[in-house]
């Protein structure tokens, strides 16, 4: 069990003081200081003046977007990791140049330290308003499990553990299908590409990448979501749109390196329905 810990919380630096956490939260934190990720975050030049720094969080990724107007940190990991997304942020040598925190789903490993990040800079957190309430009330929707059931199921202990010390997280802006994001300094868009949940979305940057959390995956070769979903077929329809697009790299929230547009179009869009949900506390009710 305490290599399945390891996998879920790698990277985990104990940042928070709050009182009212679980007994157990001192251990969590604890049995992964010692963890050191050598590069804080790796960063990949693309054309249009950007830079995208990938953050190993471990068992998920985050990013930041790079240009002349500053930097967009999309998604925020697991909780207790603000000081691994503070260290990429110094690392860029703009650290103080944070300009929005763009959520991609509501998901404990996506925006488990945004709130903490957002007290630290001041920056905004913007989620598609289908997943906004979830964030709101600290939860962590699963939906139905597909493949790999027993894995899966495994690891739901260890996730309401994360769940447990989870902060509720109200965003300050409360996205739409379509909607820009000029105003923060990113020729980008939201795509709306629901199924993993209501409200995931895919942050679409200069009509050329794609960041699109958990709706594909790089882990392995590259697949749409295969573990957990809230409509199955709805997650095959968001790939035909993300494939529409076209973008010529897709950053996935899992998986060290971007899907590439040949790749992307390759990916099979074809899902079916999921077998009955998982009964666990992480479920909306």
């Amino acid at each position: 069990m305490s290599l399945l810990l390891g996998l879920l919380l790698a990277g985990c630096a104990g940042d928070s003081t709050d009182q009212d956490r679980p007994a157990d939260y001192a251990e969590l934190a604890a049995a992964f200081r010692s963890i050191n990720l050598v590069d804080p975050a790796t960063p990949r030049e693309v054309e249009g003046g950007l830079t995208v720094w990938r953050i190993n969080l471990g068992v998920t990724n985050a990013y930041l977007i790079e240009s002349e107007t500053g930097l967009v940190l999309v998604d925020a990991g697991l909780p207790l990791q603000a000081g691994l997304i503070r260290r990429a942020l110094e690392h860029t040598g703009r650290g103080d140049e944070l300009r929005l925190i763009y959520i991609t789903h509501a998901h404990v490993d996506h925006y488990g330290s945004a709130a903490a990040i957002r007290a630290e800079t001041g920056a905004p957190i913007a989620i598609h308003s289908d997943d906004a309430a979830a964030m709101s009330a600290g939860e962590s929707p699963l939906g139905q499990i597909r493949d790999w059931e027993w894995f899966s199921q495994a690891t739901i202990p260890w996730i309401e553990r994360m769940i447990a010390i989870l902060e509720p997280t109200t965003p300050d802006l409360v996205l739409a299908d379509g909607d820009r994001l000029d105003e923060y300094g990113l020729d980008g868009y939201v795509l709306w590409t629901p199924g993993h949940t209501p409200g995931s979305s895919t942050l679409i940057v200069a009509e050329r990448y794609a960041f699109a959390g958990d709706l594909v995956s790089a882990t392995g070769d590259p697949h749409a979501q295969s573990s957990y979903a809230f409509d199955w077929p709805e997650v095959g329809e968001s790939l035909v749109r993300l494939q529409a697009v076209g973008p010529e790299l897709t950053f996935a929230g899992h998986g060290s390196e971007p899907i590439t547009a040949d790749e992307l179009q390759g990916l099979d869009n074809n899902i079916s329905s999921a077998p009955a949900p998982v009964l666990s506390r992480t479920q909306s009710p």
